[in-house]
């Protein structure tokens, strides 16, 4: 069967749907789960390396693909399929974008608690495929905390099913979890169903400045374990040396418990709104990850700015993104990340690169569990036709 045949609206790709500089041939736009099945089945026949995309805003994320024929354009499965209001659930098609969603469920008086790192444009299935996590991760958890119920289409078309209304699940197999953080190497997520919260009453933010020098880890313990229950505690961090740190209070009381962590702070301003950076990624053509012990906090931040690089994450979940401001060679960024990771191991740490312009970069380091990947990747795609070489190892 040929793509043609599919009945699936395909278009001849060019160089604004390459994917980290690899342009496909072609561009199909399914509307259904049943059109992303024909679109698999027709590749799988004429052996067609397939690479997902949502919203664009990671595609450059990851090596290069080995080979790229279709990038499987998920735009048109934009549909809100089921918001249970009362069972505190919602089940979405993969292109919905992170903010409609939002908008749609603050209509109802809820919310799904991720924050995503880029302000518009993400979707479902992106937000799910890179596993990206936000400062409300420590209150509420990660996009595998909240994913319920999942809907897959398997490389040769097979549709399965986890969690929530199954109608087939791959035995053995958590396909939520497994698919969450995969990027696309084992399929195609087309659904997933989410458990929500209610909106909160009331936030507020307190924001205050420091030396980093001044910043001690006992003052960060004292704020994760407050019995003023803080929901997120981000802090940005330019040069390594100043810092301003940002907690996030919601619910009933706010302003009583806003004033109790400002008193842990010791200083700070009370806002309704967020500062302008606070949970986003700003500049990614050069991204590094870094989780570590919040314990080490401070000195992940030193040894961040020593590095050149700028920091923007949580104290108490352990996880960072490290940003590049301004044109670095090859060399240097490799030299950069190589000392940058050995400091964060040090510190019982790791440190991986999402995105980088070089391929001489080293971008994943040392992955224990790297044989037991590739053995998932053999179960589920044996063909390498899923997004091939795009995650660690080549796989």
């Amino acid at each position: 069967m040929t793509l043609a045949a599919t009945g699936v609206t395909v278009r001849r790709a060019g160089e604004k749907d390459a994917v980290g500089g690899v342009v496909p041939r072609w561009v199909a736009l399914p509307e259904t789960v049943e059109e992303i099945s024909a679109v698999l089945r027709a590749c799988a026949e004429q052996d067609l390396a397939v690479v997902p995309a949502g919203g664009g805003t990671k595609l450059h994320w990851g090596h290069p693909p080995e080979r790229c024929d279709v990038l499987l354009d998920m735009c048109c499965m934009n549909e809100i399929i089921e918001h249970a209001a009362g069972d505190l659930v919602v089940r979405a098609q993969a292109g919905v974008t992170m903010d409609a969603l939002a908008a749609a469920l603050a209509d109802k008086g809820q919310e799904l608690a991720l924050d995503p790192p880029f302000a518009e444009h993400t979707t479902v299935g992106g937000t799910l495929a890179t596993a990206t996590a936000g400062p409300r991760a420590f209150r509420y958890g990660t996009a595998r905390d909240l994913l319920i119920g999942i809907t897959v289409v398997l490389p040769d078309g097979t549709v399965a099913k986890s969690g929530g209304k199954v109608v087939k699940n791959v035995a053995g197999y958590d396909l939520g979890k497994l698919f969450t953080g995969s990027r696309g190497t084992l399929g195609v997520i087309a659904e997933a169903t989410f458990r929500l919260h209610p909106l909160p009453a009331q936030r507020l933010w307190i924001v205050t400045g420091t030396k980093v020098a001044d910043l001690t880890g006992e003052t960060l313990r004292r704020l994760a374990a407050s019995q003023a229950e803080p929901s997120a505690v981000d802090i940005d961090c330019l040069d390594g040396r100043y810092a301003t740190i940002a907690v996030l209070v919601e619910g009933s009381a706010a302003g009583q418990r806003a004033e109790a962590l400002r008193d842990v702070l010791g200083d700070g301003t009370i806002t309704a709104g967020p500062p302008d950076w606070w949970g986003l990624i700003l500049t990614d053509d050069v991204l590094l990850e870094v989780r570590f012990p919040p314990a080490r906090t401070v000195e992940t931040l030193a040894a961040a700015g020593e590095s050149g690089f700028s920091f923007r994450g949580s104290p108490v979940t352990g996880q960072a993104y490290l940003e590049l401001w301004g044109d670095v060679s090859e060399e240097e960024l490799t030299a950069a990340v190589d000392r940058l990771r050995a400091r964060i191991e040090a510190l019982g740490g790791r440190l991986t690169v999402p995105a980088s312009p070089y391929e001489g970069v080293d971008r994943w380091g040392q992955v224990s569990t790297l044989p037991l990947m590739r053995r998932v990747k053999e179960r589920f795609d044996p063909g390498r036709r899923m997004s091939p070489g795009r995650f660690v190892g080549g796989i």
